[in-house]
């Protein structure tokens, strides 16, 4: 037994002793002390698509090459390969801080638009959290009104095109759930408050459909005497969605519900 549990301590501190000679190359590059050569690795790796690889080898020279011709090179391409890697949020942080340290290299328009499409990138679903899509248009916005003349200009408006989106459905579809849960008084508020923050919602002619129909919903279910000035909101609901969207889809059953109506309150004047 004793010589079993020899053996075995023997092959482990082997093994440790021959570590060393076990290294990669490009271990022994990286943490080497040959400078020249680190850098030549760090674009090789980079060329050759190995970007994480890429990442660590220019995270090394960045101490390296600080106050150097060489710095701005480095501290641009570890945050480009964070970002051919995948890993947006340290990109997002190697260039934010690229683009504040260096206004002039000639890296740094785009710097600047690969920091906007990390933060894009890490955004979230309409539903789920949207403060960091609204950290992006913020940032967006920023970069449209001191860069006019970039040649980013039109991807950064189509990414604010998409996050603008998702917040005007967010908006819509917050107000539709109390429709869905049939509360239509508290729908056809929410509705209308949704176009009263942004009347140039995307979803425009949704909202208008469905306020009418919350509104139509709540009279048609009042007590009678309720009933009239209630379906009276309906038809002003009925024609700013008709005399906005005259070709809507929903045209033809708001119509007849209008139609329903009109012979609900005309039989009420009668009667009064």
């Amino acid at each position: 037994m004793r010589h079993m549990r020899n053996r075995i301590i023997l092959a482990v501190l082997s093994a440790i002793l021959l570590l060393p000679s076990c290294r990669s190359q490009y271990e022994a590059i990286l943490y080497g002390s040959d400078n020249d050569a680190k850098y030549k690795l760090a674009f090789d790796l980079f060329e050759a698509k190995k970007y994480g690889k890429a990442a660590e080898a220019f995270e090394s020279l960045s101490m390296i090459t600080k106050g150097t011709p060489q710095e701005d090179t480095v501290q641009f391409y570890w945050g480009l390969s964070n970002y051919r890697f995948g890993d947006y949020v340290t990109a997002e942080s190697n260039l934010s801080q690229f683009v504040a340290t260096f206004p002039l290299s000639p890296f740094n328009e785009e710097a600047k638009f690969l920091r906007l499409d990390c933060l894009y990138r890490s955004t979230y679903r309409y539903e789920l959290d949207p403060l960091p899509t609204h950290r992006a248009l913020a940032e967006m916005t920023v970069f449209q009104v001191e860069n006019p003349d970039s040649q980013y200009r039109d991807q950064v408006a189509a990414m604010m095109d998409d996050l603008n989106n998702r917040l005007e459905l967010k908006a819509y579809k917050a107000a539709y759930l109390y429709y869905h849960m049939e509360d239509y008084l508290a729908a056809h508020y929410a509705l209308k408050n949704v176009l009263k923050e942004n009347a140039d919602n995307r979803y425009r002619e949704e909202i208008l459909y469905y306020t009418a129909m919350s509104a139509y919903k709540y009279a048609y279910n009042s007590v009678p005497d309720k009933q009239r000035e209630r379906y009276l909101v309906f038809v002003d609901d009925y024609f700013n969605l008709v005399s906005e969207f005259p070709e809507s889809h929903y045209s033809k059953e708001v119509e007849s519900l209008y139609q329903k109506v009109q012979k609900i309150l005309k039989t009420d004047n009668e009667n009064g």
